[in-house]
């Protein structure tokens, strides 16, 4: 059932975010915000990009008209209230992935994109682009991370579930 791989999605979201975000903890605030080769050029600024994106796309799947500009966003200059933010958002996911029927994955929603053009997607392949987007960024940071002296942690789907 769709219904719960998405769960499951959800609960991996909320583990793997909190093994990431322990670690961009242990950086200093310099750290986090140096630019680096990075499509939101740093650490910070794609932590924030990831906020962005899930506000976006879980705005859209509560039916609200949801723009996507400002992709690169600084919600939160403060990594210690972005992080708290995050966990309070992880929750939403989880809710709304909790919430989630067969009937809803199998409609669609219209939304406008970055570049303007109207768009009528299937939501099971959103809400899985949802998911995707998130382990994509997730991925970009644990590089980063590795460009530090921490050692990022490891993010496998298989070892973050494992009890």
């Amino acid at each position: 059932m769709l219904t719960k791989h998405f769960q499951l999605l959800a609960k991996y979201n909320t583990l793997a975010n909190r093994k990431l975000y322990e670690a961009c903890a242990q950086l200093s605030d310099d750290e986090r915000k140096q630019i680096r080769p990075a499509f939101f050029k740093s650490i910070h600024g794609t932590l924030n990009h990831i906020m962005v994106g899930d506000r976006i796309w879980l705005g859209r799947f509560e039916g609200k008209s949801m723009s996507s500009t400002n992709l690169d966003a600084i919600l939160f200059e403060n990594f210690d209230e972005l992080w708290q933010v995050r966990q309070a958002e992880d929750q939403r996911i989880e809710n709304f992935a909790a919430s989630l029927t067969e009937e809803f994955l199998s409609s669609t929603i219209e939304y406008t994109n970055n570049s303007g053009r109207v768009c009528n997607d299937p939501v099971d392949l959103l809400v899985a682009h949802f998911f995707n987007h998130q382990t994509h960024h997730r991925g970009q940071i644990h590089d980063m991370i590795s460009q530090t002296e921490i050692a990022p942690p490891s993010l496998d789907m298989h070892r973050v579930i494992r009890p």
